[in-house]
């Protein structure tokens, strides 16, 4: 099925009502994995950071990692989950070359954490829950390089290359119960849930979440009934997907290429489906096991976890304020609509601003410059807003620098330029540009003595009662002083010297 024979999305949704389901992996920030002593750090070189028991090797045995079991309590409380009193691993068998013991240890039938959900506002403010099926514990996978081929993958690849460092980094899959009732704005309610799922994990601490970096990632499962019926239909399920941008595309294509597939006849295979980043589709990739096709049993190698009701209490009183609460506290605080909230959280600002509120800077100046002069910046470099090269206190010190009044708008956009061009801070940049502004007042009134001689007939203007003229003469002013004179303290100097009430 390619892109040229989808169905439009309106005429899917005329026919079909979609039914999702979200898979999201988290790789918990601990120090080492989740069954063994061995480092979880970046950047090693392969299978370097690996032991007999991450290797599966005879005579090794697991030891649970207690910090991954309080992340992933933790995890379960923000859900509004139940924690289970009891639960154990099991072993989900399978042969696939990044798993080395041919099995993961992971969670079936007991999970930590079940019955749950997530409240997620779309952006004209609907609010959408989103029940949480489970939240369990399991480790993750190594990594394939497949070497040879045309498209990174192993079909049509000479060779694949394993690094096992990342086998048995602990991970947290949370699975939602069917969404429905989302109709033709799913794509956006799949989006919403996972960019706030990802802002209450990196709120809670446990995991950076960096889908880039394969930190959190989704698989979308999809079907579609025809509208009006209850039963669901066969569901595909597309793996790994790792932005925002890329769940709302692809819930939005399977959509689609379910309508075309059953509008012509055909019927839907229960696969997984790799996505595709360059125009938004999926490909088929193999098809989907059952739960029966692994052969799950309880690993004899652990001991139930059992935590106690005082320690998961201990962890519910600890736990920081929720985003969306957050969110709402922070809209009634700096006096902005919903909308402008949206966009600072789409924009990643919303921490920053806090951060810059924080360094000292008025809630609105601090908006102004992330979400004006700096999101311009990221949109032009397609960098993320926290990647520019300039901090929450140096923003501040922008910030504070026009308000005692060395520097005007259009200076301390110029001082922004050089923080971002790495020639140091602020202040450092003032004063290597030149850039604070003409404060003499003998100098100012020569600018403006200067600026009504050159420009007689638009004194006269001034004069004869056209006060909105004085702009050109500001104007000159300003060109004069290289911008670097205060407009409005300009403007009142002229008319003065004309006579004439501002």
């Amino acid at each position: 099925m390619t892109v040229t024979e989808l169905v439009s999305y309106e005429d899917a949704l005329s026919s079909y009502d979609p039914v999702m389901g979200l898979e999201v992996h988290v790789e918990l920030g601990t120090r080492t994995k989740m069954f063994c002593g061995c480092s979880t750090g970046l950047g090693a070189d392969a299978n370097s950071q690996t032991c007999p028991t991450c290797l599966g090797l005879p005579g090794s045995l697991p030891v649970v990692n207690a910090t991954g079991v309080e992340s992933a309590i933790r995890i379960g409380l923000a859900l509004n989950c139940e924690i289970a009193e009891w639960c154990r691993f099991a072993r989900k068998n399978y042969f696939y070359p990044d798993m080395p013991k041919n099995f993961q240890t992971s969670q079936y039938d007991e999970p930590i954490a079940y019955e749950g959900h997530l409240d997620v506002q779309l952006e004209d403010g609907e609010v959408f829950r989103v029940d949480i099926e489970r939240a369990h514990m399991e480790e993750d996978t190594g990594k394939s390089t497949h070497v040879g081929g045309a498209t990174g993958r192993i079909h049509g690849a000479s060779h694949s290359l394993l690094d096992y460092n990342r086998a048995g980094i602990p991970l947290i899959e949370i699975v939602t119960k069917p969404i429905t009732g989302a109709g033709a704005r799913a794509p956006e309610v799949a989006k919403a849930y996972v960019a706030e799922l990802r802002e209450l994990i990196k709120a809670l601490g446990v995991s950076e979440a960096r889908m880039e970096m394969g930190q959190m990632r989704c698989d979308v499962n999809l079907s579609l009934r025809p509208q009006g019926t209850e039963r669901f239909g066969t569901r595909s399920e597309t793996k790994n997907v790792n932005s925002l941008r890329s769940v709302e595309r692809a819930a939005r294509f399977e959509i689609q290429r379910h309508a075309a597939v059953l509008g012509g006849g055909g019927t839907i295979v229960q696969e997984t489906r790799h996505f595709h980043e360059e125009d938004g589709s999926t490909t088929s990739g193999r098809v989907k096991e059952e739960a029966e096709d692994y052969r799950y049993f309880p690993e004899p190698d652990l001991v139930p976890v059992a935590p106690s009701r005082e320690w998961v209490e201990e962890l519910r009183a600890g736990l920081p304020e929720l985003p969306r609460l957050r969110r709402n506290r922070l809209r009634e605080e700096w006096g902005i609509s919903q909308f402008e909230m949206q966009s600072a959280l789409n924009a990643g600002a919303v921490g920053l601003i806090v951060a810059t509120i924080d360094a000292g800077a008025p809630a609105d100046q601090a908006r102004k410059w992330w979400m004006g002069e700096l999101a311009r910046r990221a949109n032009e470099e397609d960098v993320e807003l926290a990647a520019l090269p300039i901090s929450p206190e140096q923003v501040a010190r922008v910030c504070e620098l026009v308000a005692e009044g060395s520097l005007n708008d259009k200076l301390a956009r110029q001082t922004i330029e050089g923080v971002l061009a790495g020639e140091g801070g602020p202040d450092d940049v003032v004063a290597k540009r030149g850039l604070k502004v003409v404060s003499d007042e003998g100098a100012l009134g020569a600018a403006v003595d200067a600026a009504i001689a050159e420009n007689a007939a638009v004194a006269d203007k001034i004069r004869g009662g056209k006060v909105a003229a004085a702009g050109a003469l500001v104007g000159a002013v300003m060109k004069a002083t290289r911008g670097q004179a205060d407009a409005a303290r300009v403007r009142e100097l002229i008319l003065e010297k004309l006579g004439v009430e501002g």
